[in-house]
């Protein structure tokens, strides 16, 4: 998932922290993950039609966000000797962020998650045949709240949240267009 340029020699480290490096390539300045294949989002939708949404404090930001379900694929050491699938990775991170197992997890797409300052590519997946299992809110460190909203008021949800001072993912939007898109575009 690391996108269709592979070669690292032409790569420049200029700074590294425990999950981040600054890198440079052809003058461009931009981070990549020291671990990890990429990240997945997930559209989980419930028998009842209600869209999963998280809401937790993002440090870079300053500020509670509302956005998917989401995770890094294969960030663990222990993945180094076998990979994570990015379908076990979203079937992880559902459980762990929401309380939710999925029955089928279906790709929507994917692509770069933000491509003037990251490397980083992220897989979309509709994750459905949901069961609660658990109550969610993340592993140790994090502290996510899980909203259940309905698919029609997803839109006037997020504008509300806004007012009260959230910032809105709008990956959100992304996901439920590609999720209504016909099987035959994706």
């Amino acid at each position: 998932m690391t996108g269709p340029h592979t070669d690292a020699d032409d790569v420049t480290e200029l700074a590294r922290g425990r999950f981040l490096r600054l890198a440079a390539r052809d003058g461009w300045e931009f981070v990549q993950r020291v671990r990890g294949s990429g990240a997945v989002l997930i559209l989980a939708v419930t028998p009842a039609d209600e869209v999963l949404l998280v809401e937790q404090y993002r440090p870079p930001v300053a500020r509670r966000v509302i956005e998917l379900p989401a995770g890094l694929v294969g960030d663990e050491p222990s993945d180094a000797d076998t990979p994570e699938a990015a379908e076990d990775a979203v079937r992880r991170e559902l459980e762990e962020e929401t309380g939710y197992r999925a029955a089928t997890v279906t790709r929507l797409g994917g692509g770069p998650s933000s491509p003037g300052s990251s490397a980083e590519s992220v897989g979309l997946y509709r994750a459905a045949g949901l069961e609660q299992i658990g109550e969610g809110g993340g592993i140790a460190g994090e502290a996510i709240t899980v909203h259940r909203v309905p698919r029609a008021d997803v839109a006037r949800w997020c504008r509300a949240r806004e007012r009260e001072g959230a910032l809105i993912d709008v990956r959100i939007f992304a996901a439920l267009f590609l999720d209504e898109a016909p099987a035959d575009a994706t």
